[in-house]
C-alpha cells in the first residue's frame, strides 16, 4: 500500500511542477460538449500523472477526466482528476487541485488530493488502513455529535434547490450552529481534519471525489451518496460527515430520491 501512495504522491508533485508552469500564464481555454472548460494544463498534467504511474505499474488501468479510459477492467485502476477545478484555475484564483485515487477490484484504496496553489500548498493523503494526512501531518475527524453544534458545507446547490427535498435540506441549513460552501477539494480537507463536521453535495462525479472519499474515510470519517448508497463510478452526490451526526442528518435528506433528483450525464 506505502508503494502506492509515494507513486500517487509523486505523481502528484509531477503534475504540480505543470501547473506552476502554466498558473496565471496566457493559455487557449477551450470548451467540451457539456461546456466545461478545458486548458492544455489540463491535458499535459494528465498525461504526466498517467507517465508516472503507468512507469511504476504497467499492468494498472486509468479513468482520467481527459483521456478517459485505458484497460478499466484491470484489478487497480487509477482515477485521475488532473485539475479539478478548472474554471477556478483559468479566472485565477486557488480552489482547484489535482485529484489521484487508486481503486482494486472496485474499492477505493488510495487517495491524494493537490492543491498546490492554495495558501503555500495543501496535500491531503491516504492510503487504506494507514490513517490520513494533511501536509505530513495526520488529520481526524471532529467529536461533534449534535446538528445544532455542527458545521455543515454545501456545494453545488442547484440540483438540491430543484429537488422536492430541499423544504427539508432548508430546515437543516437552520437548525445547524454554522452553514458554509467551501466546495470543490477544500471543504473535504476541513472534514478530514476536524474543522467542520459535514458536507452535503451535488453535481459531480466520482473524479471529483475519488482520493477524497479515501481520505475523509481514512481521517475516521464516513461518506456516501445523498440517498445514502456507496460511492462507486456512477456516484454523482454527497453526504459526508465525521460520522457522528450521520443518523441526525439522514432525516434531513429522506425525501431526496437518487433516481428522481440527481443529475445525470
Amino acid at each position: 500500500m506505502s508503494r502506492y501512495l509515494e507513486t500517487a504522491i509523486e505523481a502528484a508533485r509531477a503534475a504540480e511542477a505543470v501547473i506552476n508552469r502554466y498558473y496565471h500564464g496566457d493559455f487557449e481555454v477551450e470548451r467540451k460538449a457539456d461546456a466545461s472548460p478545458v486548458t492544455i494544463a489540463d491535458v499535459e498534467c494528465e498525461r504526466t500523472i498517467k507517465r508516472v504511474l503507468a512507469d511504476a505499474f504497467p499492468d494498472h488501468g486509468f479513468y482520467g477526466e481527459e483521456l478517459g479510459r485505458e484497460s478499466i477492467d484491470a484489478d487497480y485502476v487509477w482515477l485521475i482528476d488532473p485539475i479539478d477545478g478548472t474554471k477556478s484555475f483559468v479566472r485565477g484564483y486557488p480552489f482547484f487541485s489535482t485529484q489521484i485515487a487508486l481503486m482494486h477490484q472496485g474499492e477505493l484504496i488510495v487517495g491524494v488530493s493537490n492543491a498546490p496553489a492554495f495558501g503555500s500548498g495543501d496535500m491531503a493523503c491516504a492510503a487504506r488502513g494507514q490513517g490520513a494526512f494533511l501536509n505530513g501531518e495526520p488529520i481526524h475527524v471532529s467529536g461533534v455529535d449534535e446538528i445544532a453544534e455542527a458545521s455543515l458545507s454545501m456545494g453545488n446547490i442547484a440540483t438540491l434547490g430543484a429537488s422536492p427535498a430541499w423544504p427539508k435540506i432548508g430546515e437543516l441549513v437552520g437548525d445547524v450552529h454554522r452553514i458554509r460552501g467551501y466546495g470543490d477539494f477544500y471543504h473535504y480537507h476541513l472534514l478530514a481534519s476536524g474543522a467542520i463536521d459535514a458536507i452535503v453535495e451535488s453535481d459531480l462525479n466520482i473524479l471529483d471525489i475519488a482520493a477524497l472519499t479515501v481520505i475523509v474515510r481514512e481521517a475516521g470519517g464516513d461518506i456516501t451518496e445523498l440517498g445514502g448508497g456507496p460511492i462507486d463510478l456512477e456516484s454523482r452526490t454527497v453526504m459526508a460527515t465525521n460520522g457522528r451526526i450521520r443518523s441526525k442528518l439522514a432525516p434531513y435528506l429522506a425525501a431526496w430520491d437518487e433516481q428522481r433528483d440527481a443529475p445525470r450525464g
